[in-house]
């Protein structure tokens, strides 16, 4: 450690291993750092109570129902035009 301080004193630069060590440690101290960013703000989450959730997803259920079936709907009208316009 006081070799390395030595070296960046008089303005020359560390070995590969000194500088490799730090950039390993760094990346992490780099991730740890980010978890911890992470929970913070998982904190500040207002989560839905049980019922909010239950209506949440029913109303997500009934939505994908809903596209499924004009999706479908439009799917079976163009696959009978392109059917009649083979067919002549």
């Amino acid at each position: 450690m006081a070799d390395e301080k030595k070296a960046v004193a008089k303005g020359k630069k560390a070995n590969f291993f000194v500088r490799f060590g730090r950039g390993f440690v760094n990346f992490f101290k780099k991730i740890g750092l980010s978890f911890k960013n992470m929970w913070h703000e998982l904190q500040k989450v207002t989560w839905p109570t049980k019922d909010k959730l239950v209506n949440y997803v029913i109303i997500v259920l009934l939505m994908i129902a809903f596209l499924m079936l004009i999706i479908g709907l439009l799917d079976m009208g163009a696959s009978a035009l392109v059917n009649l316009l083979i067919s002549k």
